[in-house]
């Protein structure tokens, strides 16, 4: 890594409107200033909805790595304002959304600030995103463990699914998918 980069983990989920397109058009969004570069993307897993209100469509959920330069919150600041690009509504907690980008690790920091946690206080537990993130970063650990070990054991990693590329409109098959007649 460059001097005054820092790396980041960052997971991407989406399960309203053109789930794959909008993820595809995040990364870019997320990358696009200087002070964010890519690192790697992992490859998109679908899952159930993980809390919240019942019945919501699927997601789209992926992981990349970044080095940036900027602070924990200018990056916070950053994700959010690309997720209100993509049009991000926060009304009910854990709710349906077109785009939702969480910081999970960044660097080596540790934060109990309610406005940034780090690394993400639900990362340990949640499949959908160590899993697509051990795609990436085999080695990777997070609170000293093997995040494939996690992934394993989360309750959520008999919901992932790898993402065909059909059924990327709020979880229902679109032009191309193949129907069961």
């Amino acid at each position: 890594m460059n001097s005054g980069y820092t790396k980041a983990v960052l997971a991407l989920g989406s399960n309203l409107g053109e789930r794959n397109d909008t993820l595809s058009e995040a990364v870019a969004d997320l990358v696009d200033p200087p002070e964010v570069r890519l690192l790697a993307v992992s490859p998109v897993v679908q899952t159930k909805a993980v809390g919240g209100p019942p019945n919501q469509p699927d997601f789209l959920n992926m992981v990349i790595t970044v080095e940036t330069s900027l602070a924990p919150h200018e990056l916070l600041d950053h994700c959010q304002a690309v997720e209100n690009k993509h049009h991000r509504v926060r009304e009910v907690r854990w709710g349906p959304r077109t785009l939702d980008v969480d910081i999970i690790t960044y660097g080596d920091v540790r934060s109990d600030d309610p406005t940034l946690t780090l690394p993400h206080p639900r990362a340990a537990v949640r499949a959908f995103v160590l899993y697509p993130w051990s795609l990436i970063e085999p080695a990777a650990t997070l609170d000293g463990e093997r995040i494939s070990a996690l992934a394993a054991r989360a309750d959520d990693f008999g919901d992932l699914a790898p993402f065909d590329g059909f059924g990327d409109f709020d979880g229902v098959p679109t032009a191309g998918a193949v129907e069961e007649r």
